[in-house]
């Protein structure tokens, strides 16, 4: 008998961070829609959950003005996004963490005027628990940002890229308990404002 590794574990993702795999990157227009949703960050505190290398956490830092923290359970992901900063004063802090499973009082700030969390919520095994724990760190009046694939939307031959999008289901779950629902889409992706 075999055991499948849960893809929301760390050891799922160290083992694709640490042989090199890299993911699809913000693009101009999703940038847009984040600077058109967001808005300026005036240094208040934000959580970029899955920060892979880093990219979303040090735009959200430089352009948009947030105090960012990234975290990842990858220990080879959070390396790879610290190796970008030239300048640690006015970086991103980073920090290796399983945000589904440990403990948050290990983050830097109680609480989050803006979560983020980009192609990662598919991949989140417990997705009520994920949710909750997100509800908890949020700042009254702050953002939950979300940008997820939406299944259907993929035209290929591949199987294994059918099953990227999250169902119409786990969409309604995201959204549900929300004062304030907006989203854009974006070729595949769905990005989601989500306002308590």
């Amino acid at each position: 008998m075999s055991t499948t590794t849960s893809t929301a574990s760390p050891g799922y993702w160290e083992a694709l961070w640490a042989e090199g795999r890299r993911y699809r990157q913000p693009c101009e227009a999703e940038e847009k829609l984040m600077a058109e949703h967001l808005g300026p960050g005036r240094g208040r505190p934000a959580l970029d959950i899955g920060t892979g290398d880093g990219r979303l956490a040090r735009h959200l830092h430089h352009e948009l003005g947030y105090r960012t923290t990234g975290v990842d359970c990858s220990p080879s992901a959070v390396a790879l996004a610290a190796a970008h900063d030239s300048d640690a004063g006015s970086a991103p802090m980073w920090q290796c963490l399983d945000f589904a499973n440990a403990t948050l009082t290990t983050l830097p700030d109680p609480a989050y005027v803006l979560i983020t969390c980009r192609l990662v919520y598919r991949w989140m095994d417990d997705k009520p628990a994920f949710l909750g724990r997100v509800r908890r760190l949020l700042a009254p009046g702050g953002t939950f940002w979300v940008v997820t694939e939406i299944a259907g939307r993929r035209t290929t031959t591949d199987p294994n890229r059918f099953g990227l999008g999250i169902p119409l289901a786990d969409a309604e779950l995201l959204t549900t308990g929300w004062s304030v629902v907006r989203t854009a889409d974006l070729d595949v992706l769905r990005c989601y404002a989500l306002r308590p």
